[in-house]
């Protein structure tokens, strides 16, 4: 995705602008991986350390060191200014950020499956979900927006949930962390479920 004159590629793990990498420290990658992961909503201070420092008290002048250092990364000068400060609560990835995909590393052996779909996987990040630009989309009205993401490294995957309303369920238990996904576990999207399978399916469609 487009993030002002940088590219975010979640695939590759890169900042990009004009071709070349844009080097940032560990921590800075995690915020911004976050702050893309939940646009354009706002994500808290809390649960920002949470997710960078967990089980760990650091000052909030940390985070706020990364914050200059994922600006000075995005050439975030302009006015509204790309990372958005929310007073009093966190920050937020912009609107006028492009929400496209970033590019693909190519498909993966995984795949969804619900009602007639059987959903194909690729290679880093899938959004399941009742977004239109959800990799699953999945239009039921218990599920969220942005409700979990399946991410894909080579012939592993794991499985998150987004913050989603109703919860993310790995065979009927409750997520509180990433989990690895076996072939043929059920994921629970609040209510609904769907299968996590592997291999060849006898047909295949883009579940958007």
């Amino acid at each position: 995705m487009t993030i002002g004159s940088a590219e975010f590629d979640s695939s590759a793990r890169m900042l990009l602008r004009g071709g070349a990498e844009v080097r940032l420290t560990p921590k800075a990658y995690q915020l911004l991986e976050l702050l893309v992961e939940r646009r354009p909503d706002a994500v808290s201070k809390e649960e920002i350390q949470e997710r960078l420092w967990p089980k760990t008290f650091v000052s909030e002048g940390n985070l706020t060191v990364l914050m200059t250092e994922l600006r000075k990364a995005l050439n975030d000068d302009g006015t509204p200014q790309l990372v958005r400060t929310v007073r009093g609560f966190g920050y937020a990835l912009a609107v006028e950020a492009d929400a496209g995909h970033a590019p693909r590393a190519g498909p993966s052996s995984f795949w969804i499956a619900f009602d007639e779909h059987a959903c194909p996987l690729v290679q880093g990040e899938n959004v399941l979900g009742r977004d239109a630009e959800a990799h699953v989309r999945v239009d039921r009205l218990n599920v969220s927006r942005r409700h979990a993401v399946i991410r894909v490294d080579g012939g592993r995957a794991t499985l998150e949930d987004l913050e989603s309303k109703n919860g993310t369920l790995r065979n009927g238990v409750r997520l509180t962390a990433p989990t690895v996904l076996q072939p043929g576990d059920e994921i629970g999207l609040g209510s609904f479920s769907v299968r996590f399978c592997a291999g060849m399916a006898s047909t295949k469609t883009e579940c958007r």
